[in-house]
């Protein structure tokens, strides 16, 4: 059965390119299933609705997570609401120099 910790993992090589930074410190990952299948269910968020990099974002998402061995099926739920914000980042992304 597939961890939440290697999809966290994977989801953590996926950078945002304007940003610099992984999605997952970013606060972008607003929801994880694996379902006995190892079928993965993804909801992810942008900082903003015109982010310019969302396609390239969640291409890399689907990359990163097909190539997790074992995975099943990967579904992508982009939302809106909550509306991200800059609370949602790692403390240690928020508090980096």
């Amino acid at each position: 059965m597939l961890s939440k910790s290697e999809v966290v993992g994977a989801l953590s090589q996926c950078q945002d390119p304007e940003l610099g930074a992984n999605i997952v410190d970013i606060g972008l990952i607003q929801g994880i299933q694996i379902k006995e299948n190892n079928d993965v269910k993804v909801t992810l968020t942008m900082t903003s609705a015109m982010c310019p990099v969302t396609s390239i974002i969640l291409a890399d998402v689907q990359l990163r997570l097909e190539a997790l061995p074992g995975i099943g099926k990967v579904d992508i739920d982009l939302v809106w609401d909550p509306m991200w914000s800059p609370e949602m980042m790692s403390d240690e992304l928020k508090y980096r120099n």
